[in-house]
């Protein structure tokens, strides 16, 4: 039989156990928090969690606005530059204390970021205005083909056109102003724009191979050291470029472009071969950090080394697999 009390320590051990559970806060848990579950973030990653990090990322001004899910090498290069400024090893990997330093360093990302939902912001450019700032508009609408026709320097209906085109293609507020959104979305996508293209000024130089005067192509000149970038006898783009070793030369001839690695890194050599566009066996066109660094000092090892970062960024972004490659002596 119970006794009193035994009743009543058991009325005590409830009242102890309850007042436990109340003390101890509840783990925050959804997809809102901060302090859900964590999981290593990579290159190839996707999810909402990427979407965070960009958002976050952005904030520091190490990622473009527009959050995508996708852990490209943009995001990657962001992680990367974070890690380095707080002189951790650059692995471009989120890690736990990477993640924590990020979140430490920047606000919760609002529901109009994660979901690239904007507001107009003050105009720089508009209607009536002149000048450099606005051939360099025109010059890189030209590039993204939203502007044709010679570049003006005149902000005209002509031109709030070709910029609102731009902004609802990329979900930005339609105004036909260039608000700073609008000037940093084209600067991402374009390259600074050349003398020539700023001023209407026919580019002159070596003459081009005829088999570069039709369709799409790479004509690439050993004896300028040039790469242009050719669409219908017009070119777009400039680069200077260096060559193979006599040891390792790069082939001349007329090629194709049949393979494209935005991150490519040589199984052979174990270098970094960026925006690579493969047209003859292991030779590529593709962006080098040595070139950039130490000039024609040096050499490849057979392929077209370009130096200009965000020019061969846009132009690996142009060529299509299939496009020619043309390597001749002028």
């Amino acid at each position: 039989m119970r006794t009193p009390r035994f009743f009543s320590l058991l009325v005590a051990l409830v009242m102890a156990l309850t007042l436990v559970a109340t003390a101890v806060p509840a783990q925050a848990s959804g997809p809102g928090s901060e302090r859900e579950a964590f999981s290593r973030l990579k290159f190839g990653d996707t999810g909402w969690k990427v979407r965070k990090l960009q958002s976050r990322l952005h904030q520091l001004g190490l990622h473009s606005e527009v959050v995508t899910s996708r852990f490209d090498a943009q995001t990657r290069d962001g992680v990367r530059t974070f890690q380095a400024r707080r002189k951790r090893e650059t692995t471009g990997v989120v890690d736990r204390i990477t993640w924590d330093k990020l979140v430490a360093k920047t606000s919760a990302p609002t529901t109009e970021a994660l979901h690239n939902v904007y507001t107009p912001g003050p105009a720089i450019l508009k209607a009536g205005d002149r000048g450099l700032p606005v051939r360099r508009v025109q010059a890189r609408l030209e590039q993204v083909k939203w502007w044709k026709g010679k570049v003006t320097g005149v902000f005209d209906e002509k031109t709030a056109a070709a910029v609102s085109g731009f902004q609802t293609k990329r979900k930005i507020p339609i105004t036909g102003e260039v608000d700073r959104r609008t000037l940093d979305r084209l600067a991402e996508m374009t390259r600074k724009p050349t003398k020539a293209e700023l001023f209407n000024i026919e580019p002159t130089g070596p003459a081009l191979d005829a088999r570069c005067m039709t369709g799409r192509a790479l004509c690439v000149d050993k004896t300028s050291r040039s790469l242009r970038w050719v669409v219908g006898g017009r070119v777009l783009s400039r680069y200077g470029v260096r060559f193979g070793s006599d040891e390792l030369p790069t082939r001349e001839g007329a090629f194709s472009v049949f393979r494209k690695s935005r991150d490519h890194v040589s199984s052979l050599y174990d270098t970094s071969m960026p925006f690579a566009m493969f047209f003859s066996g292991g030779q590529a066109v593709h962006y080098s950090p040595d070139f950039a660094a130490t000039g024609y000092n040096g050499a490849s090892h057979g392929c077209v080394n370009v130096r200009d970062y965000n020019g061969i960024r846009w132009l690996f972004d142009q060529v299509r697999l299939g496009d020619r490659v043309i390597v001749y002596r002028s």
